[in-house]
């Protein structure tokens, strides 16, 4: 069996750059769902403001702060999950 140079043998390199290379692509879709997730949720927080002003644009005002709140908050998942699955 070949060795290494930092002294393990081969096969034990190999093992440890496939477990890196599995927990990245982890990551990474663990990123990719918490962004989609926001991504849906401030596309659905929108299309029932748009909705909601048509049907009572007496209230737009109303509708659009919590809206924007609501935009935000979904917003601020998406990028805590992207940091916390990195």
């Amino acid at each position: 069996m070949p060795k290494c140079a930092h002294g393990g043998n081969y096969n034990q390199k190999h093992i440890h750059h496939m477990t890196t290379i599995i927990a990245e692509i982890n990551g990474n879709l663990a990123s990719a769902f918490g962004l989609l997730g926001a991504a849906i949720g401030v596309g659905m927080i929108g299309t029932k403001a748009a909705e909601a002003v048509g049907r009572n644009p007496g209230a737009a005002t109303k509708i659009l702060v919590q809206a924007i709140i609501g935009m935000a908050l979904a917003e601020g998942l998406g990028v805590l999950a992207l940091f916390l699955a990195k």
